[in-house]
């Protein structure tokens, strides 16, 4: 194909493949390159090179007449092969764009051996019979109609899942459905999460991405998705087969049409995203598309050996956001998925490292910088995961506000307080101290701000577990992890799991473990949703869900991996437990507060003694500095209040000791307080309504939590 009579200077320089009147505008970025190919393939997969002109400031451009939706496509870059500067440029290989908006097929894993044409090295076999196209799609723009749900962030509670593990095995779910954009989107899925009361679901990613080759070998593959390949495409096997079928229309459409059905329903739209590393892994690894481009901008390399990667993420790459087309491209498939695709959020997978500069992270780095200050990405939900594995890669806290950070603090301490520190009887060291801070917000982490406390608790994303590390159910049933199904000698997984399996590791019949065990996920979910900060939980959490003891099921598309939604009473019962605490949630302000709280009384109207927060001694005694310190403090009373005649005062009461114990509740003249929960409650329908004054006294169960209500 000849572009003669095209001025190049003319040429339209947006990023990507677009279609315009009578063809398509091109654009890819490919700094130290000396010649770049548009790669057309036809129906019979026939190629034909199109030379593109450039560079222009490091861009390859061109426009091409007669391309059209569907047309599938790639690059060949050509340039200087000097592995110790950091240039891997080989035209034998065939090169995804990393702005395509589809991208069909697969990558076709590494033989026996580990050899592969695709390898990162000088081999001249064309590698375009073993790579997934680019595919040219229609902008989605216009074609959801239901505006965003804006749920405000003190409203909001965020429910964690995988698009396919979620509706693999729900029977409700037509069967074509089941695991897919379609099937999350089902009435009976839908009808599932509103009942449930969660606002938004955060899905692990949907960005196109590719299995490990070693997982590939050993007859598993990447479940979890983080292995990015294309940060514009949808993952197309999500798709059902009628929208596969179709083509990466199809499977946009299906998507687009997923989110919007979900926001028919009041729900928002978060994707996790995975901006830190992409698929191609270590220096040595595969070609797919930035390695090729230009593998020398998009990747960190060590400053004195720019022929190995600096890799703070444990991957075998990382992103490099010192780099203004990193952080271009990030921002631009950020604005593509909130504008075109239309999504409520993202969270940010290892963010440390897209603040990372040459000295290390910063939270005035340009892209956080650049993303906050937007006008349009500073509108949507902004979460942190604040930590890579880099030198100081623990950021919890550093985050510039809108942002809202997950919060492992607050995960271990709670963990530790229901499950370790019970099962030991206790600890040598004050716990009550960190637990109160939790459960106030962790002004600790993020109310260092200037000026002072102006992020609030809603930026504290509070979880006890999460996609990565054991459920719920098994941080009750298991000791130590069992990842044997991995394929890595059980090496896999943290160790650090703060979990107790109340006397026998695994499965059993014995009745009074098996309470013990539902009381402490109760109390561990409980916890949750009664804290003040955002509430997060797992998919599956909330139905007893186990993954047989594996923390790490990354790998695990199967049933391990897999929300188990078999029917027993107990999980009803649990279910309706969390719907009936989220439901509290959504109707009391005083259990969602926006601000931190400071211990004064802003009350409104006479009579009323209570300030916005205060804590009390299981005798009803204020809280005093010799009662924080002791060790042996393992019951607390949490007071909170708005000063609104017209809203409701809480009490949450906490019993981590393994005794029951008699509490008065705080003297006051404020009204009588109702027992709106307890976790001693295998189910919270059909329990009597208990009232209670003042400075009465009443017993709470061992290990439980009590919410009373005025």
């Amino acid at each position: 194909m000849s572009l003669d009579g095209v001025t190049p200077s003319l040429t339209p320089h947006r990023l990507g493949v677009h279609l315009v009147d009578g063809g398509a505008v091109v654009g890819v970025y490919a700094g130290h390159a000396t010649a770049v190919d548009l790669c057309l393939f036809d129906d019979a997969d026939v190629e034909t090179r199109v030379p593109l002109f450039g560079p222009k400031a490091g861009v390859w451009h061109a426009f091409v007449p007669g391309i059209g939706e569907g047309q599938r496509y790639g690059f060949r870059a050509a340039g200087p092969w000097q592995p110790k500067k950091g240039h891997r440029y080989n035209p034998a290989k065939l090169l995804m764009d990393p702005y395509a908006r589809g991208i069909v097929g697969d990558v076709t894993p590494m033989n026996a051996e580990g050899s592969s044409a695709l390898l990162s090295n000088r081999d001249g076999t064309d590698t375009a019979p073993m790579m997934p196209r680019s595919v040219v799609t229609a902008e989605p723009g216009g074609s959801w109609q239901t505006p965003h749900p804006r749920i405000p962030w003190e409203d909001t509670v965020v429910y964690e899942m995988h698009v396919k593990g979620f509706t693999q095995q729900m029977e409700a779910v037509p069967a074509e459905l089941r695991g897919t954009y379609a099937g999350l989107a089902h009435p009976a899925a839908i009808e599932y999460l509103t009942s449930l009361g969660v606002t938004t679901v955060e899905l692990l990613p949907v960005h196109a991405f590719a299995s490990e080759p070693h997982l590939d070998h050993g007859g598993l593959s990447n479940y979890w998705g983080y292995s990015t390949m294309g940060f514009f495409a949808p993952h197309a096997p999500y798709a059902t087969e009628a929208a596969q079928a179709k083509g990466a229309q199809g499977v946009l459409d299906e998507f687009v049409g997923m989110v919007d059905l979900l926001h028919q329903a009041g729900l928002e739209v978060i994707l996790d995203v995975v901006y830190n590393h992409t698929a191609e892994a270590g220096w040595g690894d595969r070609v797919l598309n930035f390695r090729g481009l230009d593998n020398h901008s998009y990747y960190r390399h060590q400053p004195s050996n720019p022929g190995h990667y600096d890799d703070s993420t444990g991957t075998g790459n990382t992103m490099d956001f010192a780099h203004p087309r990193v952080v271009q491209l990030a921002l631009d498939s950020l604005r593509y998925w909130t504008e075109e695709v239309g999504v409520d959020g993202f969270r940010f997978d290892l963010a440390v490292t897209l603040g990372r500069t040459g000295h290390g992270y910063s939270i005035r780095h340009p892209f956080l910088v650049g993303l906050t200050m937007d006008p349009l990405l500073g509108g949507v939900k902004l979460i942190a995961e604040p930590w890579d594995v880099g030198l100081g890669g623990w950021q919890v806290g550093n985050f510039p506000a809108p942002m809202a950070e997950w919060n492992d603090r607050f995960r271990d301490r709670i963990r530790s307080y229901w499950l370790t520190d019970t099962a030991r009887g206790g600890r040598h060291h004050p716990t009550a101290p960190e637990l109160a801070t939790r459960l106030a917000g962790s002004s600790d982490l993020f109310g260092h701000t200037e000026p002072p406390l102006m992020r609030g608790p809603i930026a504290s994303v509070n979880f006890v577990t999460a996609h990565d590390g054991f459920t719920a159910h098994d941080l009750t049933a298991y000791n130590g992890k069992h990842n044997e199904a991995n394929g890595e000698d059980n090496r896999d997984g943290t160790d650090n799991n703060r979990s107790w399996n109340h006397g026998y590791e695994g499965d059993t019949d014995e009745p009074e473990i098996l309470a013990l065990r539902r009381r402490s996920i109760r109390n561990l979910l409980g916890t949750t949703l009664l804290a003040a900060g955002t509430p997060m939980l797992l998919s599956g959490d909330e139905y007893g869900n186990s993954q047989g003891g594996n923390n790490n099921a990354y790998c695990q598309d199967n049933e391990i991996g897999w929300v188990d939604w078999s029917q027993a009473e107990w999980k009803d019962q649990l279910r309706a437990t969390v719907a009936h605490l989220v439901h509290i949630r959504r109707a009391h302000r005083v259990l969602r507060p926006a601000e931190f709280y400071d211990g004064q009384d802003h009350n409104l109207h006479d009579g009323n003694p209570r300030a916005d927060s205060a804590w009390f001694t299981a005798s009803g005694a204020p809280e005093s500095e010799d009662w924080w310190e002791d060790p042996g403090t393992r019951v607390v009373q949490f007071m909170r209040s708005l000063g609104d005649e017209d809203e409701a005062d809480a009490l949450v009461v906490i019993n981590g000791s393994r005794n029951e114990v008699e509490i008065s509740l705080p003297t006051d003249d404020g009204p009588p307080w109702r027992l709106a929960w307890d976790s001693s409650w295998e189910t919270p329908e059909g329990v009597d309504e208990e009232i209670l004054r003042p400075g009465e006294t009443t017993t709470i169960e061992p290990t439980s939590i009590q919410l009373y209500l005025t």
